[in-house]
C-alpha cells in the first residue's frame, strides 16, 4: 500500500514546479511590473492620448524682464462715443448758383474757380436780346416825354394869352403826364438788367443802347464752379449755372451711420472732424440734419453736419471722420495697447505678475479703445502689476516653449 501512493506524490510535485516556471518565464512580464491590465501610479498620472499639458505662465531671467514694462493697472478715463465715416461737401444752404436773368450770349467772363468775390462784383456779360428791347424801348419813351413837355411848354404859353382852348391846354397836360409814366416804366424795365441809374441816364441823354447784360454776385464768397466761356448762350434755370458762389466759411459733412445707432444722433449736437488730408487737425461743429429714410442696402442713415473752416482748409470730396460724445465719461481700468495680446482663438490676453519674474497669462475681456488704451471690463483689478509692453514677447514664449 505504501508502494501505491509514492506515483501520486510524484505528479503532485511536479504540477508545483511547473506553476512556479509558468510565473517565471510568463512572456510580457518583469520582475517589479504589474501584471498585464493593471495601471502603474506613472501611468494614472500621465496626460491621456490627444491631450496636452496646459501651461500659462513663464520664468524670465533679470535680462529678459529688463525688455518688458510692468506697471500696475491703473484706470483711465473713457469718453463714451459714436465714429462714422463720410465726405466734406459745400454747405449748399450758402451756396447760389448764379444765373443769368435773360438769355443770350456770354460776352466776357471774369473770375476763376477759388477765386474769391464780393457781392456785387461782375461775374460775367452778355449780349442779351431782351435788354436791347428794353433799352430801346427807354429810348423811345424819353423821347416822347421830351416831346410832350416841350409841347406842354407851349401850350400854356399860348393859353395865357388865350391863343388855345382850355381844352387843348388839358390834353397837352394829359399828354406830358403819359410820357413821364411811361418813362418811368422803361427805366424800371432796364434797372431789372442790373443797370444803375447812372448807366440810365447815360443811355437816356445818349441815345445809344448798350448790349451788354452785367451779372454779378448775389453774395460774397469763393468761386467754387464755372462754365461760362465767351459765346456760349446762357438762359434762366438751365444748369449747369455759368458760376456757382459759395460761401466757404463752414462746410457739411455727410456720414452714413448704422441704424441701429441713429436713435443717439440728435440736431444739435457737437461733433469733432477730423481727415486724412489733415491728420493733426481737429474741426469743430454741429449736426443740423438727419436722414428721414434708411437705406435698405447698407441700412444706414445720413447724418450732416455743419464744419466751421474759417481758414478755407476743407475741401469738397474729402474723406472725414467725426467723433460725438452721446454720454458721460465712464473711469475703468486699462491697459496699453501693447500690454494686451490677441491670441490665435480670439481670446484677449494680458500677463500679470507680483514678482516681476513669474508671469502668467490671464483671459480677459476688452471694451472701449481710446488714447492707445484698451478698457478690460472682465480680468483684471486696479494696482494688480501687468506688462503695458511686451506682452507679445511673453506669449510667442509660451508658444515656441519646448514640450516637456
Amino acid at each position: 500500500m505504501r508502494f501505491k501512493r509514492l506515483p501520486l506524490m510524484l505528479c503532485a510535485g511536479a504540477a508545483a514546479l511547473a506553476l512556479i516556471a509558468a510565473s517565471v518565464l510568463l512572456p510580457g512580464t518583469h520582475r517589479g511590473e504589474a501584471a498585464p491590465g493593471t495601471a502603474t501610479a506613472a501611468e494614472k498620472d500621465a496626460p491621456k492620448a490627444g491631450e496636452a499639458a496646459v501651461k500659462d505662465s513663464v520664468d524670465l531671467s533679470d535680462a529678459q524682464v529688463k525688455g518688458l514694462k510692468v506697471d500696475g493697472a491703473a484706470t483711465h478715463v473713457f469718453s463714451v462715443q459714436r465714429t462714422a465715416v463720410g465726405s466734406i461737401d459745400f454747405n449748399e444752404n450758402r451756396s447760389v448758383q448764379v444765373f443769368p436773368p435773360y438769355q443770350g450770349k456770354i460776352i466776357e467772363a471774369y473770375g476763376d474757380v477759388g477765386d474769391e468775390v464780393a457781392k456785387g462784383k461782375t461775374l460775367f456779360t452778355i449780349d442779351s436780346p431782351d435788354l436791347v428791347q428794353a433799352e430801346s424801348a427807354l429810348i423811345a419813351a424819353a423821347g416822347v416825354f421830351d416831346l410832350t413837355s416841350a409841347t406842354l411848354k407851349r401850350a400854356r404859353d399860348l393859353y395865357q394869352t388865350k391863343s388855345i382852348a382850355e381844352k387843348d391846354m388839358e390834353q397837352a397836360v394829359s399828354d406830358q403826364q403819359a410820357a413821364e409814366g411811361a418813362l418811368k416804366a422803361a427805366r424800371e424795365a432796364v434797372r431789372v438788367f442790373g443797370k444803375t441809374e447812372a448807366q440810365i441816364d447815360a443811355i437816356v441823354a445818349s441815345r445809344r443802347i448798350d448790349p451788354a447784360l452785367v451779372v454779378t454776385s448775389p453774395v460774397s464768397g469763393r468761386i467754387t464752379a464755372r462754365i461760362a466761356q465767351p459765346g456760349l448762350l446762357v438762359q434762366p434755370g438751365s444748369t449747369p449755372a455759368p458760376f456757382t458762389i459759395s460761401d466757404v466759411s463752414s462746410v457739411w459733412m455727410l456720414a452714413n451711420v448704422p441704424e441701429s445707432d441713429s436713435p443717439v444722433f440728435h440736431v444739435g449736437q457737437e461733433v469733432s472732424v477730423s481727415v486724412m488730408a489733415l491728420p493733426q487737425r481737429v474741426f469743430q461743429g454741429k449736426i443740423t440734419a438727419i436722414g428721414e429714410t434708411v437705406d435698405p442696402n447698407t441700412h444706414t442713415a445720413v447724418v450732416r453736419s455743419e464744419v466751421r473752416d474759417p481758414k478755407h482748409e476743407l475741401r469738397s470730396g474729402m474723406l472725414a471722420t467725426f467723433i460725438i460724445r452721446t454720454g458721460a465719461p465712464l473711469a475703468a481700468v486699462a491697459v496699453p495697447l501693447n500690454g494686451v495680446v490677441r491670441e490665435g482663438d480670439g481670446t484677449m490676453s494680458i500677463w500679470v505678475t507680483t514678482d516681476r519674474h513669474h508671469f502668467t497669462r490671464k483671459t480677459v475681456t476688452i471694451g472701449l479703445q481710446q488714447d492707445g488704451m484698451d478698457q478690460i471690463t472682465q480680468g483684471l483689478e486696479p494696482g494688480q502689476l501687468v506688462v503695458t509692453d511686451g506682452a507679445i514677447f511673453l506669449s510667442n514664449m509660451l508658444v515656441a516653449a519646448p514640450d516637456s
